[in-house]
């Protein structure tokens, strides 16, 4: 996954000599593989494993292995744990974020409380925060500099208000952490290649983040089939960016039904007109009765023949 990149000071937690002497000390078993074989000497993991850390996704995690071996948990780890449940990660989630995010463990604690305190500074909530770093893991390993930044670009990219920045990063905050360079290009497709406006892709990102971080292939994809083969005009697809969202293979079979049956009509303003949403949102079932007016067995014998 493109966000799943931790910040390169993160991986520098320590030495190759320090790495060395760690795994040098005669009480460790020798040429142990696996953080597993080092449970019953350290006190630390065997704490960690208990909060339901998972050790054998951890050691796949660069440099994540030594640096929970050098790690006190009296001294270094109690403080952290103490520090995430005060942004607001519960205890039941606790080992799955440390299973992501080993390396929060290494870093210093006013460093954690300073980011934490910037967003509270540009008015997030303690539950906003609360679950932008439960589902952005790496959030807090990144400086107030580069946050700022972040908040910054999206702002002025899209030309945002700030409330609607808060909003997009609330609801996608892996757009904090991910590079940017996919998102750069997303941005770029949708204006040069998919011919949106400026107006209309900023409508699109807030009401469909994801489409930051979409494939672009499928992107494409997607657009042509709706703009091209179904004649939807760019200020519909605007009204409903989800569809985006949607399997093209989706919205091509329901469409062909439709067709099929004569009632493929997406301009609003005839009476059998069907929204995207309701194409591409509703259930099978659902879609058969109330939007193609057939039954589900109609829909399967007809998508035999495709």
């Amino acid at each position: 996954d493109w966000d799943d990149i931790p910040p390169s000071s993160a991986l520098e937690v320590i030495s190759e000599e320090e790495a060395v002497q760690i795994i040098a000390e005669p009480l460790l078993p020798v040429q142990s593989s696996t953080l597993r074989d080092y449970v019953d000497h350290s006190e630390t993991l065997a704490k960690l494993v208990h909060l339901g850390v998972n050790l054998s996704q951890v050691e796949k995690r660069q440099k994540a292995g030594q640096l929970l071996l050098t790690l006190d948990f009296e001294k270094d780890v109690k403080k952290i744990l103490l520090f995430l449940k005060d942004v607001g990660i519960e205890d039941n989630q606790l080992g799955a974020f440390l299973t992501k995010n080993p390396y929060i463990l290494g870093e210093d604690l006013e460093a954690l409380e300073t980011r934490v305190a910037y967003l509270k500074s540009k008015k997030f909530g303690k539950s906003e925060i609360a679950q932008m770093v439960s589902r952005a893991p790496y959030l807090l390993l990144f400086s107030v500099e580069r946050l700022d930044n972040r908040l910054g670009f999206f702002k002025n990219e899209l030309g945002l208000s700030v409330k609607k920045t808060k909003d997009l990063v609330i609801r996608l905050p892996r757009l904090l952490t991910g590079r940017l360079e996919p998102v750069k290009e997303n941005l770029q497709v949708c204006q040069i290649e998919l011919g949106f406006q400026r107006k209309e892709i900023q409508q699109i990102v807030y009401k469909t983040p994801k489409i930051l971080t979409a494939s672009r292939k499928r992107l494409k994809q997607t657009f042509d089939y709706l703009h091209n083969i179904m004649g939807i005009p760019h200020h519909m697809l605007t009204r409903f960016p989800q569809v985006f969202n949607s399997k093209l293979l989706r919205i091509r079979e329901r469409h062909m039904f439709l067709a099929f049956l004569g009632r493929a009509q997406y301009d609003p303003a005839q009476p059998s007109y069907i929204s995207l949403d309701q194409l591409v949102s509703l259930p099978d079932e659902v879609f058969c009765t109330e939007i193609a007016k057939a039954s589900m067995q109609d829909f399967e014998n007809f998508l035999k023949t495709l």
